[in-house]
């Protein structure tokens, strides 16, 4: 390997992480339920919805990249500085929200899976905690991405779940060309895995990550591939998940209404045996909640910090940053001690779903606002404007739609 070649994959190792990391954490508990749901009772009529959110995803997380590297700040200090103190703490209390839905879903996670091997949530749900303390307490960013990178790797098991459970290609393309878009059930659900995907935190993890990195111009273009790859492999992970449970529940008509992790479990996995079946699946929902949480919570951290003005960086120890790591460690503490009392229903991480769902204009609407901000060669315009609002307009009308629609 030349010396330039080195240098390229050098460079490339030490931009690449923001991006795929905060995508395995948006393939979190709560968006493994949504769309193990969605198959289940509609079989692969969800598949075609889950696709075409790509370019959305990617859209919106490279916004949050560029705002990152040209104007050094993260989301809730740019707002502030942008607009006004009020308008920060209005996207403040929507990541509040966002964040507290997806740790009780996480925590829930992790309780599901101790819980198929007979473990109490009251055992797993302490250690979980201290794991996830102990991660973050490092004091350097690039440490804990790692951890967190390794973590999210787990949930590659979800391809295998997959392909044991031998979907059938007819079945799917006769599905993707019968949507019942005037069923409030369906619409609901689909509501619910916009919100899956689209989680208030991701940006602010994203546009914090990048600046807190030091990332530079130079370091644009890997960013973006960093974020498009982790934007495919979300999707294809959450469409994995979808297509086991419709190839084994809801392929011949669906309907079936899974009301826990084991639930999910032992629908997804009746051909890898019943034990491997709850270590692959358990694994995956394991490494999918833990980094989720990890993300979530350190988004959490930094948006309470850039909004009110304290330290707020991985690279400062906790007697540095005491503010910083007490938000994360109250955020983690009082989640899993929220789940104690919770009983571990699917419905409370749809619900969870949907209430993102309805948060998607508040984000949408700050982050296209923001890109005026950017250094006039780096901001929307032209049919990449157009395209990326037109988009944004559509997914929210069909998430709000679908949201009302489970009321009705």
């Amino acid at each position: 390997m030349t010396e330039s070649a080195k240098l390229r994959w050098a460079l490339a190792a030490a931009v690449w992480g923001p991006g795929l990391l905060v995508m395995l954490a948006d393939t979190d508990a709560g968006n493994v339920v949504a769309a193990a749901q969605g198959g289940a009772q509609w079989g692969y009529r969800f598949l075609p919805l889950l696709l075409l959110l790509i370019p959305l995803l990617y859209m919106v997380q490279e916004l949050a990249v560029r705002l990152g590297i040209f104007t050094g700040r993260g989301h809730g200090e740019l707002i502030r500085e942008r607009f006004s103190k009020g308008w920060s703490y209005l996207a403040l209390a929507g990541l509040f929200v966002g964040v507290l839905g997806s740790l009780v879903t996480e925590f829930t996670g992790v309780a599901g899976v101790g819980e198929l091997f007979g473990l109490s949530r009251s055992l797993t749900l302490p250690a979980s905690a201290a794991i996830l303390l102990a991660v973050v307490f490092t004091g350097s960013y690039r440490r804990v991405e790692r951890m967190a990178l390794v973590i999210g790797l787990f949930e590659l098991a979800f391809f295998y779940v997959a392909w044991v459970a031998h979907p059938d290609p007819r079945i799917a393309a006769r599905h993707a060309l019968d949507i019942p878009l005037g069923n409030h059930a369906f619409m609901f659900l689909a509501a619910a895995l916009i919100g899956a995907v689209f989680n208030p935190w991701m940006v602010f993890y994203q546009q914090s990550a990048v600046a807190d990195k030091k990332l530079q111009a130079k370091h644009l273009v890997t960013a973006r591939w960093d974020t498009a790859f982790g934007a495919i492999l979300t999707q294809l992970l959450t469409a994995a998940v979808l297509v086991a449970a419709a190839a084994t529940l809801g392929a011949h008509g669906g309907g079936i209404s899974l009301n826990s992790i084991g639930d999910i479990s032992q629908a997804l996995t009746p051909a890898l045996g019943q034990f491997a079946g709850k270590i692959v699946f358990g694994v995956g929902v394991l490494g999918a909640s833990m980094v989720a949480a990890i993300v979530c919570s350190l988004a959490l951290a930094w948006g309470v910090g850039e909004v009110v003005g304290y330290r707020r960086s991985l690279e400062d120890r906790p007697l540095q940053a005491p503010w910083f790591y007490a938000v994360y460690l109250l955020s983690v503490l009082g989640s899993a001690m929220l789940v104690l009392l919770v009983p571990d229903l699917v419905w409370l991480n749809i619900g969870a779903q949907v209430v993102n769902a309805f948060m998607l204009p508040l984000v949408l609407g700050f982050l296209i606002a923001l890109a005026s901000t950017l250094p006039l060669a780096q901001r929307l315009q032209g049919p990449y404007l157009w395209v990326l609002v037109g988009l944004s307009g559509v997914t929210c009308l069909v998430a709000i739609v679908g949201g009302i629609s489970g009321f009705v």
